[in-house]
């Protein structure tokens, strides 16, 4: 029998309908350098849309996820839609955010489809926090640098990005994304197979970012979406995504040798990580050499929250620890302390998008 874990080490930092939101979604977590944990979301104002006036909001812990101190606003573009947190934390103690920006009107469907200016369209932005996320800079926009001209739908993770700790590129900061391209012949854009991942890369400590590796192919098998990255104890970077497309499963990995400049070779199907087509997340313990990956294992529906485990660095998965077998969705992982790993998921009792519940889970039951 799993090692149970109280009741108290289950909190709620979100739930729909507080603190002037109609919902909350996308979430993403690190821990500070003072240990603080930091549980970022999107704040959706009026419904549970993915478009329309959307705040990336925080709640910080000091006491390993149990208790919440109160709501802040991070970033917000207007009415606009401020969205997509992706926070690391540097060697420095400084956390960097990027996130994305549009038009509230600007749909995924429209901006898929070419349909909306690229001023309104999606915009990549940064800013950081010197006081383990007490309080942020101004954000400034780095688009020109990290989105190619016919890209057109554009995402930051979701999740948190990494600093490399091993091998040559030490000190690398990688956040994965995903765009969509421009289309071919009568196809509109908006088909699945013109989507592609990417990774933002930057070697001067967040200042400036470039484009490194990209997998852009309409082949309809996969087509990598929302990605998730984690450094293996040899330096690789092991890259985990979701497929829209009829690929073996549902999820699709990757590997690169150079700090993600490029992949040794494209995403190929992970048939291992069964579930419905959703976003998940990968971290590596690091001591144990174990690399967890979370999200839903019905395979069918956005439901029962499961994180599995690979100890051969993402080749084979088996599950060790299932939540419960609530609707669930978006999550994504931290380590809490030298005993605890949290997950940060969207859950509820009969939506999964009710809450955004953190959940820690003893190291010793996943390891």
């Amino acid at each position: 029998m799993a090692v149970g874990v109280a009741a108290h080490e289950l909190s709620v930092p979100f739930r729909a309908g507080a603190g002037g939101y109609a919902s909350f979604r996308i979430p993403a977590v690190v821990r500070a350098g003072d240990g603080t944990v930091l549980a970022f979301a999107e704040g959706r104002v009026g419904s549970q849309d993915d478009f329309g006036d959307i705040d990336v909001v925080l709640k910080r812990s000091t006491d390993g996820g149990r208790t919440w101190g109160p709501l802040q606003v991070v970033a917000e573009n207007g009415d606009g839609t401020a969205g997509n947190p992706a926070p690391v934390i540097l060697d420095s103690g400084r956390i960097v955010l990027l996130h994305v920006r549009n038009a509230a009107d600007a749909t995924e469907q429209k901006i898929r489809r070419g349909e909306v200016p690229a001023a309104d369209g999606r915009r990549v932005w940064l800013q950081h926090s010197d006081d383990d996320g007490e309080s942020w800079s101004a954000a400034r926009e780095i688009t020109k640098t990290v989105k190619k001209p016919g890209w057109r739908w554009y995402a930051t993770t979701p999740g948190h990005g990494i600093q490399l700790r091993h091998g040559p590129h030490a000190g690398r900061t990688v956040v994965p994304a995903n765009h969509s391209s421009a289309p071919a012949g009568s196809d509109t854009g908006a088909e699945g197979k013109y989507d592609g991942s990417h990774a933002l890369l930057s070697d001067d400590g967040g200042e400036t970012w470039r484009i490194g590796y990209t997998d852009s192919n309409p082949n309809g098998y996969i087509n990598a979406n929302e990605t998730t990255a984690a450094e293996l104890p040899d330096g690789r970077i092991y890259f985990n995504c979701r497929n829209d497309s009829p690929a073996p499963g549902t999820r699709a990995d990757a590997y690169s040798g150079d700090g993600g400049a490029t992949l040794e070779k494209p995403f190929r199907p992970q048939a291992g990580l069964t579930g419905p087509v959703v976003q998940g997340s990968v971290f590596h313990l690091g001591d144990p050499d174990v690399l967890l990956y979370s999200g839903p294992a019905d395979p069918g529906f956005r439901a029962l929250m499961t994180v599995r485990a690979s100890r051969d660095r993402g080749v084979t998965w088996s599950p060790v620890h299932t939540v419960d077998g609530l609707p669930a969705a978006y999550s994504d992982l931290v380590r809490v302390d030298d005993e605890c790993v949290g997950v940060l998921y969207e859950t509820g009792d009969f939506s999964a998008y009710t809450t955004i519940t953190f959940r820690r889970i003893l190291v010793e039951e996943l390891s």
